[in-house]
């Protein structure tokens, strides 16, 4: 974790506090000094191998993003895995908004709220907003909700406005075994980077083709799809491998 945090502080340049409320404002790779041409692309990379359930990266977000009850922005689902001549398993799967390159979100918003920052965030405009959840039936994820108390799309923004004056986002602040990992994914020398080099890494719903920016390395390949709001116990799938599934609060 002091590792994760000094690589992403290592990666920020000089930020105005007042820009945290602005696109234009988001922290820049220290790489750009040099290099002016760099354009900082965050992304996580989330290690399954480190992730222990423990929720902390939920509840930290809740406080952090005033996020309403029975609605979660981040949330670990967890599943119990078995395979044939293997004793049962227990597997937690992290889940949050995958920031995508190519967000299937997007194009459906009649009103431009959802909108793509120039760091690689995927952020709502929040007074644009008419809270038709046209973006929530879009997301493949699973990922938006509309808020009930403001009545707009809500969703996981990669704590912009903690990125932005050069904070980790909440969930990586907090995470216990160090599992969730952010940074430039442009800067070659940044934490996320080396791990995606050095690592064999999945992403969730591979077929939909939307170059998301959350990686996971350890992640089953029975659940790789596992991402739509499920009750807190399905029947087990049919063929090698099943799993049974418990939502984490």
């Amino acid at each position: 974790m002091d590792t994760n945090r000094r690589g992403f502080l290592g990666a920020m340049g000089r930020v105005s506090i007042g820009a945290a409320a602005t696109v234009a404002g988001a922290g820049q790779s220290a790489t750009a000094a040099t290099e002016p041409d760099h354009k900082t692309h965050w992304g996580m990379v989330v290690d399954l191998r480190k992730c222990i359930g423990c929720q902390a990266c939920t509840v930290a977000c809740i406080m952090e993003n005033d996020v309403p009850e029975d609605a979660f922005r981040t949330h670990v689902s967890v599943y119990e895995l078995v395979k044939d001549g293997q004793d049962p398993a227990m597997v937690m799967l992290p889940r949050l908004c995958n920031h995508c390159d190519t967000p299937p979100c997007l194009p459906v918003c009649p009103v431009e709220a959802t909108f793509k920052a120039e760091s690689g965030e995927v952020l709502v405009d929040a007074s644009k907003c008419v809270g038709c959840a046209y973006c929530v039936q879009a997301c493949p994820y699973d990922a938006r909700f509309i808020n009930h108390e403001t009545q707009v799309a809500d969703k996981c923004t990669f704590c912009f406005h903690r990125t932005s004056v050069g904070l980790l986002p909440a969930c990586v602040e907090t995470c216990v075994g160090g599992a969730r990992n952010f940074g430039d994914l442009n800067d070659p020398d940044s934490e996320v980077a080396r791990m995606l080099r050095e690592n064999e890494v999945s992403v969730l719903r591979p077929e939909m083709h939307t170059n998301p920016n959350v990686y996971y390395i350890g992640l089953d390949d029975i659940l790789d799809g596992r991402v739509a709001g499920e009750a807190a116990y399905r029947p087990p799938l049919t063929g090698e491998a099943h799993a049974t599934h418990g939502e984490g609060l």
